[in-house]
C-alpha cells in the first residue's frame, strides 16, 4: 500500500512542478501565454481596462490540473468596447473577469466554443460578470446573446448578469450533433432586465425548436433571478431532461416555462411577485414533467403568467408550436395571495387538446380574493388528490381529491442575495 502511494506521489510531483502562475500585463501577452500554457498554470491577468480584447483560449487542462486564467484583483480587470471571451479548450477556470457595458457588434459575449469546430469541454466561468450600466445604450440593434454555451459538461457559477437591452437571450445553451450539453449553471445572480416588447427577451433559454426533443440534462439551480422582466419567458425550456431546481424569482414578470421538451423537472423553486404587475409561475407544455416542492406567493400575472398554466396542445404539432400536456405531475406546491392561482387550457393559436393524465396531488393554495381553478377546456383527463384549496370560489364543481379549506401555509422566504453571484461584488 506505501508502494502505490509513494508512486502516486511521484506522479504527481513534476505536473505540481511544471504548474507556473504567469502574470500577463496586456493582449499580446495574454496570447502568448494561452500558446505556452501547460496543465495546471495559471495566467494571471493584470488589473485595469482591457478594451477591445477578444480573448480566444484553446487551451488543453486536465481534470486535476485545470489551466485557470484569472483576474489579479477580482472583479477589477474589465474589459469594454468590442471584447469577448472565446473558449473552445477542454478544463479551463476562467475567473474574476467583468466585461462592462459590451458592444453586441462583436456578437456574444462569453462563448464556449472557440468556433464551431472547436466546443468547449468540462471548462468553468466563475465569479463573473456582464452587466450594462442603467442608462446606457446598446451601440446598435444587432441580436446578440451575453453568454452562449456549447460542447458539454460545463459550468457556469457565482456570476452576475444584469442590464441588457438588446434583442437576444440572455444565456443560451445551444444543442447540436458533437454537444453533449449537461451542463451547470449555479448560484449566479440574473439581475434586471427590462421588458424588450417582444420575442427574444428570455434571461436563459434551453435548446430552440429544431432541438427541442434532444436530451440535454441540463441542471439550473440555486440562481437568483430578480426583476428579469424581458418577456413573458423569463426561463424557456424548448429541450428534454433539465432540472430546475432551489431557483428564487424575485419580482420577475415572467415565467418559468417549459416551452418545449419533454420529461423536465421543476422542483423546490420560490416565486416571490410582491404583487408587481405581471409577475408570474411555471408554464407548462408536452409530455412527463414534474412540478413539486415549488412555493409562488403575490403573483399578479394571468394567462401564460398565472401562478399554474397548463396550455392546451395542437394537434399534430410541429416542433415550433404546442404539444399536449400529458402525464403531469404537479405535487405539493404552495401557493399563497397569487391572483391566478391555476389556468387549465390556455389557448393559442391553434391549441384544442386538453391535458390528458395529469394529476394534481398535495398541493396547497391560499387565495381568498381569487377564484382557484380557471378551466378553459375539458379536465376530464385531470385527477386531484389530497389537495387543500381555499380561495373567494373553487372554480370546478366540488369533487373527490380537493379539500376546501384555508390551509396551513410555512412562513414567506426571505431572499440572501449575498449567496448569489460573485463574491467581490456588494450586493
Amino acid at each position: 500500500m506505501k508502494t502505490c502511494k509513494h508512486a502516486l506521489i511521484g506522479l504527481l510531483l513534476p505536473l505540481a512542478a511544471a504548474a507556473a502562475e504567469i502574470p500577463v500585463a496586456d493582449a499580446e501577452a495574454l496570447e502568448r501565454a494561452l500558446q505556452e500554457a501547460r496543465p495546471g498554470d495559471t495566467l494571471v491577468l493584470a488589473e485595469g481596462e482591457w478594451r477591445d480584447v477578444v480573448i480566444r483560449c484553446k487551451a488543453e487542462g486536465t481534470e486535476p490540473a485545470p489551466i485557470t486564467l484569472r483576474a489579479a484583483v477580482p472583479g477589477k480587470t474589465i474589459f469594454t468596447g468590442a471584447s469577448g471571451l472565446r473558449l473552445g479548450g477542454r478544463h479551463v477556470v476562467v475567473e474574476g473577469l467583468w466585461f462592462r457595458n459590451p458592444d453586441p457588434a462583436v456578437g456574444d459575449t462569453i462563448e464556449f466554443r472557440l468556433d464551431s469546430k472547436h466546443l468547449a469541454e468540462q471548462c468553468r466561468v466563475t465569479q463573473c460578470a456582464i452587466t450594462l450600466d442603467p442608462g446606457q445604450e446598446a451601440r446598435d440593434a444587432k441580436e446578440s446573446r451575453w453568454l452562449g454555451l456549447y460542447g458539454g459538461h460545463n459550468r457556469l457559477d457565482h456570476c452576475y448578469l444584469a442590464g441588457k437591452v438588446t434583442k437576444g437571450a440572455t444565456a443560451v445553451v445551444w444543442l447540436g450533433e458533437g454537444q453533449a450539453a449537461r451542463h451547470q449553471i449555479d448560484h449566479n445572480h440574473f439581475g434586471p432586465r427590462e421588458r424588450l416588447g417582444k420575442n427574444g427577451g428570455e434571461t436563459i433559454r434551453i435548446g430552440d425548436s429544431k432541438t427541442s426533443m434532444t436530451e440535454a440534462a441540463c441542471v439550473i439551480e440555486d440562481n437568483l433571478f430578480e426583476r428579469c422582466n424581458g418577456e413573458a419567458e423569463c426561463l424557456s425550456n424548448k429541450s428534454c431532461g433539465n432540472v430546475y431546481r432551489r431557483n428564487v424569482f424575485l419580482e420577475v414578470s415572467g415565467a418559468l416555462t417549459l416551452r418545449h421538451g419533454n420529461g423536465c423537472l421543476v422542483e423546490g423553486n420560490v416565486f416571490l411577485g410582491n404583487g408587481a404587475s405581471g409577475t408570474g409561475g411555471i408554464r407548462i407544455i408536452g409530455e412527463d414533467h414534474i412540478v413539486r416542492g415549488n412555493h409562488l406567493q403575490g403573483l399578479a400575472g394571468d394567462d401564460a403568467r398565472s401562478g399554474l398554466t397548463l396550455m392546451q396542445g395542437v394537434p399534430d404539432s410541429p416542433l415550433n408550436e404546442y404539444f399536449q400536456v400529458r402525464r403531469a405531475r404537479i405535487e405539493d406546491n404552495v401557493l399563497i395571495d397569487c391572483r391566478h392561482p391555476i389556468l387549465i387550457g390556455l389557448q393559442d393559436g391553434r391549441g384544442s387538446l386538453p391535458p390528458l393524465d395529469t394529476v394534481f396531488r398535495g398541493n396547497r393554495i391560499h387565495a381568498p380574493d381569487a377564484t382557484v381553478i380557471e378551466a378553459r377546456c375539458d379536465t376530464a383527463g385531470v385527477r386531484w388528490q389530497d389537495n387543500v384549496f381555499f380561495g373567494k370560489t373553487l372554480g370546478l364543481p366540488e369533487g373527490s381529491g380537493i379539500t376546501w379549506q384555508k390551509p396551513e401555509a410555512p412562513a414567506s422566504p426571505t431572499v440572501d442575495r449575498r449567496q448569489y453571484g460573485p463574491a467581490w461584488r456588494t450586493p
